[in-house]
């Protein structure tokens, strides 16, 4: 486990930290700018030296106020992927690369060709930073703090200075990273896109504080996180497996434990697992079964919970069985149909809705399938439908 349990004061930001990490997996640390994300990592890194507490990784402590233990930078065995790249632009990208191998501590379990190939540098190892674009510029850097051999792998912000198409380019490329290697990452990022589409684990820092931490799903589901999380963008994170296309549609059936989706055609394999963000503004819901209507995904459920929100809107949470959705409406729509906790209503949502900005790999291990994914991802009631 990661213990992080310290304070300190930066000017105006007094950071206060208690969280519980998983060792394994990608752990996000998302917030608004200035919320304190890249001062805490930098508290882990050594970077930033805290005023008190503890800093545990695994079994080592890399900081401890009352003991007296604070290691140095290079002793923390950590890397660390910042917003640029920070590459030496007198050194090819074997050269880069290389670097990171000299620097590393320990037992070698991160391979040189196991890293190029899952980042796909193969092609580039000759090139120099300078004749590379944003995306592969980062990939190199991912490349050169992975050889580091690192305990725990930081990611400040990695995709936050690529323009649209490169940040497309690079996410699955850290999806893959997160499968592969067996190790610790924390990710900083204020895009919910990014988090949902490669966080295990969701800490939401706010104005210093971690004022929420838990599995991705959970934490992404209660309504009052919604005004950290932002009030358009919160919702629901389904994992689901595909279960088959429709090429006559370019459609992709989903399945999942209370039923289907149907989403735009999706480039992985029957079988392959698959994380679904729906965003509550995107849910629409009915007392009864909607016939006659140009949205496919329709799902069973009962009114959980509704929580007000300010203006005219109403947060609705819906049990579909083993999972919830969110679905944000007015309140005036809520007291139409006289809902309230123990109501059944049909959920609905656009298969439109769910592009690919919505739709990502999965790190979950899969169920029994014979079907293998490609490695780079290009309730109560009657049963759930996807018409």
């Amino acid at each position: 486990m990661i213990e992080l349990n310290f304070g300190r004061k930066l000017g105006a930001l007094d950071l206060q930290v208690d969280v519980t990490l998983p060792s394994r997996g990608v752990s996000a640390l998302f917030g608004r700018s200035g919320a304190g994300k890249s001062s805490l990592i930098n508290a882990v890194a050594g970077i930033v030296r805290p005023d008190h507490g503890r800093i545990r990784v695994g079994e080592r402590v890399f900081y401890d106020h009352d003991s007296g233990t604070d290691l140095p930078i290079e002793a923390r065995g950590i890397g660390y992927v910042f917003q640029d790249a920070r590459l030496f632009p007198h050194l090819s990208v074997a050269g880069n690369l290389r670097y990171g191998l000299k620097r590393a501590r320990g037992t070698h379990t991160v391979g040189w060709d196991s890293v190029v190939e899952v980042l796909g540098l193969d092609h580039l190892l000759d090139r120099r930073p300078w004749n590379l674009s944003g995306g592969e510029r980062q990939r190199v850097a991912i490349g050169r703090a992975l050889l580091r051999q690192p305990s725990l792998l930081l990611m400040d912000e990695p995709l936050a200075s690529l323009d649209a198409p490169r940040k497309a380019e690079v996410l699955p490329y850290i999806e893959r990273l997160a499968r592969e290697f067996a190790l610790p990452v924390l990710y900083v990022s204020h895009s919910i896109e990014e988090v949902t589409r490669l966080a295990d684990h969701l800490v939401i820092v706010s104005e210093g504080r971690t004022v929420a931490s838990g599995e991705l799903s959970d934490i992404m589901s209660r309504p009052e996180h919604a005004p950290l999380i932002g009030r358009y963008e919160a919702g629901s994170v389904l994992d689901c497996t595909v279960l088959q296309h429709n090429d006559d549609y370019a459609l992709t059936t989903l399945r999942f434990a209370d039923g289907q989706l149907r989403v735009p055609r999706i480039d992985l394999d029957p079988g392959a697992p698959v994380r679904v963000r729906i965003r509550a503004r995107d849910v629409a819901l009915a007392l009864s079964r909607p016939m006659d209507v140009s949205i496919v995904n329709k799902l069973p459920g009962r009114v959980q919970q509704i929580t007000p929100r300010d203006g005219p809107y109403a947060d609705v949470t819906v049990d579909l069985g083993s999972r919830t959705l969110r679905a944000l409406i007015t309140r005036e729509s809520c007291d139409r149909l006289g809902l309230q906790p123990g109501t059944p209503v049909w959920t609905m949502v656009k298969s439109v809705a769910l592009d690919s900005r919505s739709v990502g790999f999965s790190r979950r291990p899969r169920s029994a399938s014979p079907a293998q994914a490609p490695d780079l991802p290009q309730k109560p009631g009657a049963p759930a439908e996807a018409d």
